[in-house]
């Protein structure tokens, strides 16, 4: 499951943990900022050009959803295919080079959404769906395994900032190409070519020797007590519902901010600088995530991460204007991947052994809820009156299903409080 640990040679010496940092964070930026969100800048301009509607356009994103799920699922049962499956099981299984196939399968979708093939679009969607969640379950375990084997596991929160860094690049190129009216699909051109150079950057630290994972560690990355065995399935499966509901509170806003915004702000000139804005707030959470104390119950966090979200979705409902906009989405952005940060922090302290097939089945599930969203909202379009009434409505609900969430994770620490250091796990 792992590579070999080597002596340090010049050659083969393990990268630094900064290098390793960077590297994940870099993936994440290509494969979540550009294969999974790229969709978000460029839908206004696919809607100017007049090749996609907006009720296209929610299938169209539910297909890239869809296949983050079926990743996800990939990536939770690869153990047990690897051990029934008699063509594969006598293959090695290594993190990382799944992790450069998925970068490159996403420079390769990303640049045929550049051609107009329409009837293709639903199918480079969801493949690209799947890529980047093999790059994030992959990429952000094998880089939170690696730090933590060199004691500096803080910088996984360095690494979480790389879907802002990507939303952020991608939303501000998209916005220059709008001033310059250029087309979407030359808008997808030229972020194939930003996600195939920096997927170059990152291939040579991820192909590098690096240091065995041990089967079991005995702190998560966090500092915090880990169980000496597994905690017991309803701890995880709760854990797994709750970052779910994360992933259908925050889509809504997530994929629709620009149109929502063009909506209720017409002509005005900052329409494109909300979602770079968004991506700015994923950077400035990460970083702030990774300078949180070790030791602390990550469930309450968490909650306090989902609340600041619905905040965040309630300002842009209750003030549909500049600052209202520019609030919500850096309230929205914030806690995103600091989200992300957290729940694979607890997934490591409840499972482990083997915590990288309980990443993909909290990805799973987070996808489950990715799905519902988009559909939702072209269904409550249909029904409106308005374009801002439908949107109202949606956001309304994903607002209520984040405090929903919150309230789960306070119920999750005071029923299963965190166990004593060095105490075995209960479930």
């Amino acid at each position: 499951m792992t590579a070999q640990a080597t002596s340090p040679t010049p050659s083969t010496a393990p990268a630094s943990a900064f290098a390793i940092a960077m590297a994940g964070l870099l993936a994440l930026a290509t494969a979540m900022g550009i294969g999974r969100f790229a969709f978000t800048p460029l839908l206004p301009m696919m809607l100017a050009d007049g090749v996609i509607d907006l009720h296209s356009a929610s299938w169209l994103a539910s297909a890239n959803y869809l296949g983050y799920l079926v990743g996800a699922l990939m990536c939770t049962f690869q153990p047990w295919l690897w051990r029934r499956l008699p063509f594969i099981s006598a293959m090695p299984f290594v993190p990382a080079n799944w992790v450069c196939a998925g970068l490159a399968a996403t420079t390769l979708l990303t640049l045929g959404m550049s051609m107009h093939l329409p009837v293709l679009w639903p199918l480079l969607r969801f493949a690209a769906g799947v890529a980047s969640s093999l790059v994030f379950v992959y990429g952000s375990g094998w880089c939170l395994g690696q730090l933590a084997l060199r004691h500096r596991s803080p910088l996984g929160g360095v690494m979480f900032a790389g879907p802002g860094v990507g939303i952020a690049l991608s939303g501000l190129m998209a916005s220059g190409m709008v001033a310059l009216h250029m087309s979407a699909a030359l808008g997808w051109f030229v972020l194939a070519v930003l996600a195939a150079t920096l997927s170059a950057i990152v291939w040579p630290t991820f192909k590098a020797k690096q240091l065995s994972v041990p089967p079991l560690s005995t702190a998560s990355p966090s500092g915090q007590p880990v169980a000496t065995v597994s905690a017991g399935r309803n701890q995880v499966l709760l854990l797994a519902l709750a970052y779910g509901i994360a992933g259908f509170g925050y889509i809504i806003t997530a994929t629709f901010l620009p149109v929502i915004a063009r909506q209720a702000l017409p002509g005005s000139a900052y329409l494109d600088l909300f979602w770079p804005l968004f991506g700015f707030g994923i950077i400035v959470g990460a970083l702030l995530a990774s300078r949180m104390p070790a030791g602390k119950d990550l469930r309450y966090l968490l909650a306090a991460c989902y609340f600041v979200q619905a905040l965040g979705i309630a300002v842009s409902i209750v003030l549909p204007t500049l600052g209202g906009f520019a609030l919500g989405s850096l309230l929205l952005g914030i806690p995103f991947t600091a989200i992300t940060f957290f729940a694979m922090q607890e997934v490591r302290r409840l499972r482990p052994i083997n915590p990288a097939s309980y990443i993909g089945l909290l990805t799973a599930i987070y996808g489950l809820g990715q799905i519902a969203g988009p559909p939702l909202v072209a269904q409550l379009l249909k029904r409106s009156d308005s374009l801002g009434a439908g949107f109202t409505v949606s956001l309304e609900i994903a607002a209520a299903t984040l405090i929903a969430g919150a309230i789960l994770y306070v119920w999750m620490a005071k029923t299963y409080p965190m166990p004593a250091k060095n105490a075995r796990a209960t479930g």
